[in-house]
């Protein structure tokens, strides 16, 4: 059986310009909400790398996990990042029992 999708929301804000500020989010598969965050982490991790060097982002790693680019001057707030279930907005099937409208 394959690993859930899992979503990790990290908030961010913009150096050296107060009051810019958001949520970078990470998908991919993971056995835990802690794996979650530690994989998105190491991806970001790589992403950051890669654009120093000037080299390609590394993206679609085999378990879903990847970057699709890098803002410099925008900082993570790891230890406030939180994880879950993925919900995929378009899709019918849920992975929580919560309520929506049509």
């Amino acid at each position: 059986m394959p690993l859930p999708y899992f979503e990790v929301d990290v908030p961010i804000h913009r150096t050296g310009q107060p009051g810019l500020s958001g949520v970078h989010v990470f998908t991919g598969r993971a056995d835990s909400r802690s794996a979650a965050v530690r994989i998105a982490h190491e991806v970001y991790d790589a992403a950051r790398a890669a654009a120093a060097a000037g080299r390609e982002i590394p993206h679609g790693r085999p378990d879903g996990w990847g970057a699709c680019g890098y803002r410099p001057g925008w900082e993570l707030d790891w230890p406030a990042a939180t994880a879950g279930r993925w919900n995929n907005p378009g899709s019918w099937a849920r992975a929580d029992d919560g309520d929506f409208e049509l």
